[in-house]
């Protein structure tokens, strides 16, 4: 199997498993709005979960497996399976004390950790209490989700992404079904929640095992805690957490802003964020996903013509994938909000200002995405320092935007800001790249993007056309039912029209996603 059809395949295992679990993520919030409403014991249990949250996007999920993969992959191709395993066994038990320490370290101080997250808990004494506990409770989960980490960075290095892509799956099951389950049994109720949590990072740590085992992985066999391989993962990771925590930064300054601005803002942009994040994650964060291992083996391999082969195609398929998602959401920004969220206090004003920011976040899924890649191939080349600086210079030039058109755009505006800084992201990344490996085939690229954006302005036309004539582009034209309906046979129909288009204006991208679905067809016939 070449680098490419691996790519592909990959990327269609990631997102696969990634949009059954973002569906079951927003089973789950319903069911915590059903169950628990807006209370003070979910204000509790949100804030506690927050806390191992963020330790797990700054240490285990992002930053330890994309400095992880690069090192890792290199042991296996140049000193053996046998040697790499050695690293990896040495480095699962490292990890392990490390949580178990700083899990012990968590619950202990829980009541600090909650005082400095949530100071105003404390005027509060028995929501305060909760929280602690609460925290207490969930604290382990970070213990279960950085060793999963660890396992999702051997496993891909080894070609094998649906354990790791399907752990989320868990979480989501195990928190409806201790809900559902233990609701009546504790008290506070919330603490079903909670226990949810735990029992799911635990699901999704067990998951690995078999797999890791058919791999070839025996935590048991000896290894230096000082392996000189894990050395090299803790210097690269060092800039990556920073990296995450930029990105942390990102999410505290636009809920700043848009504080300041009408009421509701915050609650506009966090649902049409919400959306943007369900192509960003099945198509962008998937491919970066799949992408890492194989830039990670021809960087180690010293096969700069194939890595860039590599880099190339994956930016060509992202663009193929992003470009009619992108249209689409726009041409159906409206109906789409209205048919997930118009229902109760979410009325038609509401429908329209969340419609307007996701019209401007997801002009930016492409410059995302790209920026993703680009990311995998200076993680690959163990570049951590670069990505770090450009997003110091992406937040700083959010700031400037955000100041710029919150004014005559409100909340729109900060949506825009995100997508300027992401374009200025991606354009800083490719130049580096292009820096520290050459040209990378842009000719090629752009002529690709152009048939693709070819057939998707085809696509968003005929859409457009479906949809009006449907009389769905505004809201409350039309009942639930019909919303519905109509909102279906238009994203098919847009579909139907890209393939058709796509199969004329960028043949091998067309040809290449076609003999990846038709070889599934055939297996699973």
């Amino acid at each position: 199997m070449s680098e490419r059809a691996q790519m592909t395949k990959a990327a269609g295992v990631v997102g696969g498993a990634t949009a059954i679990s973002r569906v079951l993520g927003y089973v789950r919030d319903a069911v915590m709005a059903y169950f628990f409403g807006t209370s003070v014991a979910l204000d509790a249990f949100l804030v506690a979960f927050r806390i191992p949250n963020l330790l797990r996007r700054l240490f285990a999920e992002g930053s330890l497996t994309i400095a992880f993969v690069p090192v890792f992959s290199e042991y296996l191709e140049k000193k053996g399976h046998e040697e790499a395993m050695r690293m990896a066994g040495a480095a699962f038990r490292l990890l392990a004390l490390i949580l178990a320490g700083l899990t012990v370290l968590g619950v202990i101080f829980a009541p600090q950790v909650v005082m400095v997250l949530a100071p105003g808990f404390a005027k509060n004494p028995d929501q305060f209490t909760l929280t602690v506990l609460l925290t207490r409770i969930t604290f382990p989960y970070i213990f279960f989700i950085g060793l999963v980490a660890l396992c999702m960075g051997i496993l891909n290095s080894l070609r094998h992404f649906a354990a790791p892509a399907l752990a989320p799956v868990f979480l989501n099951v195990a928190m409806i079904a201790c809900v559902y389950l233990f609701f009546s049994t504790f008290e506070p109720p919330v603490i079903s929640l909670a226990l949810g949590v735990i029992i799911g990072g635990a699901l999704q740590l067990a998951l690995q095992f078999p797999f890791m085992h058919k791999k070839g992985f025996r935590g048991w066999i000896k290894g230096p805690l000082n392996h000189p391989g894990i050395k090299r993962v803790a210097v690269l990771m060092g800039p990556a957490v920073l990296g995450a925590g930029v990105y942390q930064v990102y999410i505290i300054v636009g809920t700043i802003l848009a504080s300041m601005l009408p009421e509701g803002s915050v609650s506009y942009l966090y649902y049409a964020d919400r959306l943007t994040q369900l192509p960003l994650g099945i198509f962008g964060i998937s491919l970066a996903t799949a992408a890492l291992p194989s830039f990670s083996r021809q960087a180690a391999n010293k096969d700069m013509e194939g890595l860039k082969d590599s880099f190339g195609y994956a930016i060509r398929i992202i663009m193929f994938v992003n470009l009619p998602a992108t249209v689409g959401l726009i041409v159906l920004a409206q109906p789409i909000v209205g048919l997930l969220f118009e229902r109760g206090a979410f009325g038609a004003e509401a429908t329209i200002h969340t419609a307007q920011a996701l019209i401007y976040f997801v002009l930016g899924l492409c410059a995302i995405s790209g920026a993703r890649i680009v990311v995998s191939m200076l993680y690959a080349l163990q570049d951590t320092v670069t990505p770090v600086r450009v997003a110091i210079l992406s937040l700083i030039a959010y700031l400037a935007f955000s100041m710029a058109l919150m004014k005559p755009l409100l909340h729109g505006g900060l949506a825009l800001a995100a997508t300027l800084s992401s374009a200025l992201s991606l354009a800083l990344l490719t130049y580096h790249l292009r820096r520290k490996i050459g040209p990378l085939g842009g000719r090629k690229i752009l002529k690709s993007v152009m048939g693709s954006l070819v057939a998707s302005l085809g696509m968003g036309a005929a859409v457009y056309v479906f949809a009006h004539f449907a009389g769905i582009l505004a809201p409350g034209q039309v009942g639930s039912a019909q919303l519905t309906l109509w909102t279906m046979l238009c994203i098919g129909a847009g579909i139907v029209v890209y393939i058709g288009l796509a199969s004329v204006f960028c043949k091998k991208e067309f040809q290449a996603m076609w003999r990846l679905v038709g070889k599934r067809v055939k297996r699973r016939g």
